[in-house]
């Protein structure tokens, strides 16, 4: 009788267990980018939900890059497009140290030298332990359904469609007015 118990006792948790781990893994599945909401540049939230029915163009971005002068063809592409495209920026520091100022330095950079008017995140890491979740659902085709993304340096871009599956990740090269990106929109 005693085995018995400690049989089925065993078997239960084996299954529940087994169903929690599968819970866990549909739920991580399940979780789609407007399930995010992230701090802005200015304070507040960033609420991806309120996107829905557009296409999102999230970009890793820095002040002191090369490819800063991205910035540029970003805002253009976001006037452009505005009606069925939003662009959100993320300021990261993980390549060369080339985003070393505060999120209110941040934002008058880009106020200042490119007018951005799209929405900015706050600083995040973008890669490593630290990696932002909203970045880990990005470069994970478990998480996005999609692809598997390695960052390798500032300004990649990710596309979302207007349902918030992810269409593509676009290299820092890709310039924002490119064909490869307005070709999606």
């Amino acid at each position: 009788m005693k085995k018995l118990f400690l049989f089925s006792t065993l078997l239960s948790f084996v299954l529940l267990t087994a169903f929690t781990n599968q819970s866990t893994t549909n739920n991580k599945k399940k979780k789609g980018i407007y399930a995010f909401k992230v701090e802005a540049l200015e304070g507040g939230k960033i609420n991806f939900s309120k996107y829905k029915g557009k296409k999102i163009l999230i970009v890793n971005t820095a002040s002191k890059c090369g490819y800063t002068p991205q910035y540029k063809g970003l805002e253009e592409l976001y006037l452009k497009y505005k009606d069925k495209l939003v662009i959100v920026g993320f300021p990261a520091n993980n390549f060369g140290g080339q985003e070393p100022g505060t999120n209110t330095e941040i934002k008058e950079f880009c106020t200042k030298n490119y007018g951005v008017t799209f929405p900015m995140a706050a600083k995040v890491s973008v890669k490593g332990d630290d990696m932002a979740p909203i970045y880990k659902w990005l470069c994970t085709k478990e998480l996005n359904g999609v692809l598997d993304a390695e960052i390798k340096w500032n300004f990649g871009k990710f596309l979302i469609d207007e349902n918030g599956k992810m269409i593509a990740y676009f290299s820092s090269k890709v310039t924002p007015m490119s064909e490869e990106i307005t070709g999606k929109l």
